[in-house]
């Protein structure tokens, strides 16, 4: 028997729609919560999902984006597909200057450049307000704690970019949650931060400046509540260093990141 990795139905009415994935096993396991980057649960999610199975964990991607298994059409695979390949394509950060980013889509044919420009409004629309995904993860984890598969066990959660600010929110709004891990992911605010009620770990590229702001704050808050939140900074490493599907991976951040996750989880859940 191998990894046995699926999609499913979840949630009131079953409509919201999640990626699962477990190892061959006689009873309960303890679960982990695998929160989508920007692009949703793509390939890569997938495959990060089968990565915590192999570690001997219940996984699980909900779809932040789908309600009855179909996404908007400017989130949908391969519209993402699109746009990852567009902001890939040119150089490192440029695409957040609205000036780069109009000149590069100015060279693309004219009905590419509106389905970019159309999925990259959706997409930072999903960015910018994180709160507004809580109740889907909220409903991932009361799913987990009613299966069979998981029931009796922690539950952890672990977020990239997007995923890593959903990550520290969670944390905050699920006073069961085990454990929280954040992969350059933004800060919750100060005043979410008391509400912590499960240590939380933070993976952060050195050169990644706008989400390591938020860090120093974060770190002041956790202190000030007596909470535990360990931000981890790795040297030569960027924005989203764990992605091995895109310019920015870093292997050697990567390797350190993963063996201290796994260790992370090792006791919290």
């Amino acid at each position: 028997m191998g990894i046995d990795a699926h999609w499913l139905t979840f949630g009131p009415g079953k409509e919201l729609s999640g990626f699962a994935a477990r190892p061959p096993s006689t009873g309960p396991l303890p679960a982990v919560v695998v929160i989508q980057e920007a692009w949703g649960v793509d390939a890569h999610v997938e495959d990060l999902t089968r990565r915590f199975a192999q570690a001997g964990y219940y996984a699980f991607a909900p779809d932040l984006y789908a309600r009855k298994g179909v996404r908007p059409p400017a989130l949908g695979k391969e519209r993402m597909a699109e746009l990852q390949a567009f902001i890939n394509a040119m150089p490192h950060g440029a695409w957040q200057d609205p000036k780069a980013r109009e000149a590069a889509l100015a060279l693309r044919p004219k009905e590419e450049a509106q389905r970019i420009g159309e999925s990259l409004g959706a997409m930072m629309g999903q960015v910018t307000n994180l709160a507004q995904h809580l109740p889907v993860l909220l409903e991932a984890t009361r799913f987990l704690r009613d299966l069979e598969a998981t029931k009796g066990q922690k539950i952890g959660s672990v977020g990239f970019c997007m995923g890593g600010g959903c990550s520290a929110l969670l944390a905050c709004s699920d006073p069961q949650l085990a454990g929280a891990a954040i992969f350059y992911g933004s800060a919750p605010a100060a005043e979410k931060v008391a509400e912590l009620r499960c240590p939380v770990i933070g993976f952060y590229g050195a050169s990644d400046a706008r989400i390591n702001e938020g860090i120093s704050g974060f770190s002041s808050a956790a202190e000030k509540h007596g909470k535990s939140y360990e931000p981890l900074v790795l040297p030569g490493a960027g924005h989203a260093f764990f992605n091995d599907t895109r310019p920015s991976y870093h292997a050697g951040a990567a390797r350190e990141s993963w063996a201290r996750l796994l260790e992370f989880f090792r006791r919290t859940l």
